[in-house]
């Protein structure tokens, strides 16, 4: 943990538990803390789907408890302009993006920290699962030390400068140890529901949310061996390996989607949750960032995660000559689905990351190394 000596900390605090507690425990460690409440969307700002107004008032009686000042400050420009578009332009494409990592690099770890800076800060805080190690020549990112919360898969896109003006307070503690020391704290929102939905904007009926935005074009539902099954209602409506809202009947197992043709506007699924179009082996990524600022070396094994919820597999990497990332893991992968991040990980340490582009091939060969040698070959 960084020395606090009199260092000055600026908080992001959005009226959570995490948050709160985070605050608590660098203002037992002897920093001078200062709250902030970043407002980020204000589209549709109404009862019924925005809690700032709500949070605010938490993140004000945590405040008031601990007795630090709290400021507001209103990012929605900068989201609308550099997470917001980039979201409904890569649904627009046929991609599922996944907007929270770059809420972290755009807003949390860039407009927050620049805030931050002009308040004569030395340093962030945030209320994530993770932890930060520097030395004089880099930072790296490890994972918190509650598996079931780590978030580095959302922070994997932070570069060095973010890095070493950041702390994670929560990097060493559980997720039940944070809501007992919320209790013991006497901080209001000990027992509060850990927020969901799509970053800053919260819980919403997602189709008729992005149907405010973008215009769905029906088309063919084709099962996987070619027969048509259905209609859709516009290819952004769906993500690889959904089960629900198809709205396709009859007998046998349940249909899920294994493939969009984006060019055609078809939609291709596939009965059964073990279906083999819904396992790959290898992935193709593209704009990634490496937390080092050096790509890693090809030639050894790295483990990596194709979305937040899942335990790291183990892979190998190759590069392109376009500039591309090729991952090739030990075992298939389900629903393996463009637009979200595959994270790269060596033992406890995040390396980095990026966009996935798509798959490559079925790739029924026994071995990673195969994987790459047939994507070469393709």
């Amino acid at each position: 943990m960084t020395d606090s000596g009199t260092s000055k900390v600026v908080i992001g605090l959005s009226g959570g538990v995490d948050s709160a507690v985070a605050a608590l425990l660098l203002l037992e460690q002897g920093f001078d803390v200062t709250g902030v409440f970043m407002k980020n969307w204000e589209d549709d700002d109404d009862a019924e789907y925005c809690a700032a107004a709500r949070d605010l008032e938490d993140a004000q009686a945590v405040c008031d408890v601990l007795g630090i000042s709290l400021r507001t400050v209103n990012f929605s420009a900068d989201y609308w302009n550099r997470v917001f578009k980039y979201f409904l332009a890569e649904y627009e494409s046929g991609r599922t993006p996944n907007p929270d990592v770059l809420c972290n690099t755009e807003i949390k770890f860039k407009s927050f920290l620049s805030l931050a800076l002009d308040l004569g800060a030395e340093y962030i805080a945030t209320g994530h699962y993770a932890r930060v190690a520097c030395n004089e020549q880099r930072c790296r990112l490890l994972t918190g030390m509650d598996e079931d919360k780590d978030q580095t898969y959302f922070l994997h896109g932070l570069a060095q400068d973010a890095l070493r003006r950041t702390l994670f307070p929560l990097g060493e503690l559980t997720k039940p140890d944070v809501r007992q020391r919320a209790q013991q704290a006497g901080l209001p929102v000990f027992g509060k529901k850990d927020s969901t939905g799509i970053c800053f904007i919260g819980e919403r009926k997602f189709n008729d949310f992005l149907g405010r935005y973008l215009q769905g074009q029906a088309g063919d539902i084709i099962s996987a061996d070619g027969s048509h099954v259905g209609t859709h209602q516009g290819l952004m409506f769906y993500t690889i390996g959904q089960r629900h809202g198809l709205g396709i009947g009859g007998p046998g197992e349940p249909w899920y989607v294994v493939d969009k043709d984006v060019s055609a506007n078809i939609l291709v699924v596939a009965q059964g949750a073990q279906h083999p179009r819904l396992y790959h082996r290898a992935l193709a990524a593209n704009d990634m960032h490496w937390i080092s600022g050096i790509p890693a070396p090809t030639a050894e094994n790295y483990m990596a995660k194709i979305r937040y919820r899942q335990p790291a597999q183990h892979c190998r990497l190759d590069y392109t000559a376009d500039g591309r990332v090729h991952v090739a893991f030990t075992e298939p992968q389900r629903a393996i689905t463009p637009g979200q991040s595959v994270v790269l990980y060596r033992d406890d340490e995040c390396l980095g990351g990026g966009i996935i582009q798509g798959t490559i091939g079925a790739c029924e060969a026994p071995a990673p190394d195969a994987c790459l040698a047939d994507a070469a070959d393709g």
